[in-house]
């Protein structure tokens, strides 16, 4: 069994090297841990060790966890794919969602979001790399996308998330997050409706040094918190 505490102790050490390296803040920067796949228990352990902010990919999965740690004070990111006919339980349930890919996945959002709930932030994912087989919004969509969802109601349009190819070489880990902090900075200068975008979800365990000296704000971290991912259990989706 990982030691998880143990574990957290050591990231948020990494984090403060990285920060220093970077000129960075460590206050500007925020973990999330990614918990998909991985037991209540263990997020128990996370969260008794500092951690309050956890995603999940999953929504089924997602549903259990969050009904069994109720009576803890977690922010729940929706990070995975979002199909339209599983848009309102998030809606109802989370406080982020990272993977808003098409404008009818935050209309859908921003109609099924609770009044009584704060908005529900979101971020556009992009396809920064252009890749076939990946989700997100091509970059030459996104200023439309971001433009039309910044006008919905019940949802706040935070900033941008991406998943580049995996690179080992750290220059070339720092490119594609370049390139996403500087469509953010294009997007804020392109109307006062996008200003306030002040979020890029972007870096995970193994690019996290990269992600964060271009600018990161959330980074996604499951393998160095809980250790290798454990194997997903399968259950019925929600639809």
């Amino acid at each position: 069994m990982p030691d998880i505490t143990r574990n957290i102790n050591l990231l948020m050490q990494r984090l403060s090297r990285i920060a220093e390296n970077s000129d960075r803040s460590v206050s500007d920067i925020s973990i999330l841990a990614v918990s998909k796949t991985q037991s209540a228990a263990a997020i128990r352990d996370a969260y008794a060790a500092g951690m309050r902010a956890f995603g999940e990919n999953y929504l089924q999965e997602a549903m259990e966890k969050i009904a069994q740690l109720q009576d803890l004070a977690i922010v729940w990111h929706f990070i995975g794919p979002l199909q339209a006919n599983k848009t309102r339980p998030v809606a109802e349930h989370f406080a982020w969602v990272h993977c808003v890919d098409r404008l009818k996945i935050a209309q859908r959002l921003s109609d099924q979001r609770p009044p009584e709930l704060p908005p529900l932030n979101v971020c556009l994912q992009v396809n920064i790399d252009e890749e076939d087989t990946k989700s997100g919004l091509p970059v030459s969509a996104v200023a439309e996308v971001a433009l039309a969802v910044a006008q919905l109601p019940r949802i706040r349009l935070r900033g941008l998330m991406a998943i580049p190819q995996p690179q080992t070489a750290y220059e070339k880990q720092r490119e594609p997050f370049f390139r996403l902090r500087r469509l953010l900075d294009t997007l804020r200068a392109l109307s006062p409706a996008l200003a306030a975008m002040d979020t890029l979800s972007m870096g995970m365990s193994s690019d996290m040094e990269a992600a964060i000296a271009e600018g990161a704000t959330i980074v996604r971290v499951g393998t160095a918190i809980f250790g290798p991912r454990q194997t997903r259990i399968q259950t019925e989706e929600i639809s």
